[in-house]
């Protein structure tokens, strides 16, 4: 039997003690345990990037994995974990609506794993009660017996884009390293709205692009590029430069003011 694959994703950033301390925590449970991380870096309470970073990188694991989702876990007090089986993925996470919206669906399966109630559990305790109901799964007991059954918890939608016969609008939902913007418009999106038609990629400080590339490549240094990257969203660069700072745009914020959306708003216009 191979060793059980457990992905860990958080808000905590690299530089806190927690998260080796974390992994120290479900080593104690488990030694065999092989814990490969997804992220340490999910911006606090920003659940649309949350749900787009580990939705996209959980989906290429092997079946049976496990992914804990240390994210937001105090937003409100917790009472209780969620633990997930969704297309052959385990999933543990706080009781926030990240679920749902990282899975874009109501998962297949979904049991709460009571926490203690005496006094709130610190970000160790819950990655403690995450390792056991791991464990427990991993010596065979069936998912139905580590938890709560047909439980109540916070369904969050995940954020779409606006779909019109004539253009879509996206929201700009990551910007990595490079600063490379990603929007929630996904390729099948794109064509089936498009129908063939010529079309305008609009974005702030009136710049535009009317074409879909392949790679970086196909653009010139310091020229600006859309294409569909390896997830299927769209996004938009500039070839070796920084196309958020360029471009003035920034990320989706769930509290974000209207004067703001113009900085955070991609739109694609046909015909």
């Amino acid at each position: 039997m191979r060793a059980p694959l457990i992905t860990l994703s958080s808000d905590i950033g690299q530089p806190d003690y927690l998260v080796g301390a974390i992994k120290a925590m479900l080593w104690k449970v488990n030694p065999e345990f092989q814990l490969v991380d997804i992220t340490h870096q999910i911006p606090p309470f920003n659940y649309t990037q949350a749900a787009y970073v580990c939705g996209t990188a959980t989906r290429q694991f092997p079946d049976f994995s496990y992914h804990l989702l240390l994210v937001n876990l105090f937003e409100q007090k917790p009472t209780q974990l969620l633990l997930a089986y969704h297309k052959e993925q385990y999933f543990l996470c706080a009781d926030n609506g990240l679920l749902t919206m990282m899975l874009e669906e109501k998962p297949e399966i979904v049991m709460a794993i009571p926490l203690p109630t005496e006094k709130t559990p610190n970000t160790l305790e819950i990655a403690e009660a995450m390792g056991r109901t791991v464990q427990q799964l991993v010596e065979g007991k069936s998912i139905l017996s580590v938890g709560i059954p047909d439980v109540n918890y916070l369904e969050k939608r995940p954020l779409r884009p606006i779909i019109h016969a004539d253009y879509l609008e996206g929201q700009i939902i990551f910007i990595d390293s490079f600063e490379n913007i990603v929007v929630n418009i996904r390729k099948e999106h794109f064509e089936e709205q498009r129908i063939g038609r010529p079309f305008q990629i609009l974005f702030r400080r009136d710049e535009t692009i009317d074409r879909i590339s392949e790679s970086y490549a196909d653009v010139a240094s310091g020229d600006k590029l859309a294409l569909f990257n390896s997830a299927g969203y769209l996004e938009i660069a500039i070839n070796k430069g920084n196309a958020a700072g360029l471009f003035g745009l920034k990320g989706y914020a769930e509290n974000m003011r209207q004067s703001q959306l113009a900085y955070q708003t991609v739109r694609i216009v046909f015909g």
